[in-house]
């Protein structure tokens, strides 16, 4: 029979290695193939979110939760898709901690993001954070901010397009968060869209904080800092083709 000296010895070390167990947690989730199906595993909801698959002649999507550990989590999608020009789905983590403060109330938003992608002939899309704001807690979204990552023959909502018709960035060459990138402006019929797309190529390996590129808007376009972040989410817009997206690590905050 244990004395009682060595169970109180015996009580931190069990909880040390319960706690040690729980940071980390790993997480394997079912695959999710519905239109709007989605799940959730930690502080993150996968998004299989097909909106545009009306608009493909042919098509499907399947993603899936493969592993959490503290606040990192890894995740896949497989998509390919038929038939016209316009995005079929968005395949994202969401953030569902931290979200509905006013900018102003923001300090800092890091995040790290590891992946690649596998694709098979031509694919349209692209690799992208995407920000919404509102004037409300949860309320419509006025101002929609994406960060491209990568760009696979695609193309960013613009107010203004050149004769070939590809878009026309309204600015050029900022410089944030060690990249550069050049910023585009339009509306999508709901809400203004500002989206950065990277000059230096994909970025398979992003570790920064992506509040910048709000206060940057902030600071220059007139986005006005007491509008609130409702949604802050990580993912692919697929067009196109036929790829696998793997994240090996993703993780985002609000600070």
């Amino acid at each position: 029979m244990l004395s009682l000296f060595a169970i109180l010895f015996l009580i931190p070390l069990v909880s040390s290695l319960s706690l040690h167990r729980h940071r980390r947690t790993t997480s394997v989730t079912s695959p999710i193939r519905g239109q709007y199906e989605s799940v959730t595993t930690g502080q993150y909801s996968m998004l299989n979110n097909l909106w545009g698959e009306a608009n493909a002649t042919s098509g499907s999507q399947t993603s899936q939760f493969t592993s959490l550990s503290g606040t990192t989590i890894a995740w896949e999608t497989t998509w390919t898709w038929t038939g016209g020009s316009s995005v079929k789905s968005f395949a994202n983590i969401q953030l569902d901690v931290g979200i509905n403060e006013q900018l102003s109330n923001i300090s800092s938003m890091p995040s790290s993001w590891e992946w690649s992608q596998t694709s098979s002939g031509t694919v349209v899309g692209d690799v992208a954070y995407d920000l919404f704001t509102s004037d409300t807690a949860g309320g419509a979204n006025i101002n929609e901010v994406m960060i491209w990552l990568a760009n696979f023959n695609s193309g960013p909502i613009s107010s203004v397009y050149n004769a070939e018709g590809q878009a026309v960035p309204i600015v050029t060459g900022i410089s944030l968060e060690g990249y550069t990138w050049d910023l585009y402006s339009g509306s999508n019929g709901v809400n203004q869209v500002y989206s950065y797309l990277t000059t230096n190529g994909p970025i398979t390996s992003f570790s920064g904080d992506i509040y910048p590129f709000i206060s940057w808007l902030i600071d220059n376009e007139g986005v006005d800092p007491s509008e609130y972040l409702t949604t802050a989410q990580g993912g692919t817009e697929a067009t196109t083709g036929s790829a696998t997206l793997t994240t090996s690590a993703y993780s985002l905050s609000i600070n």
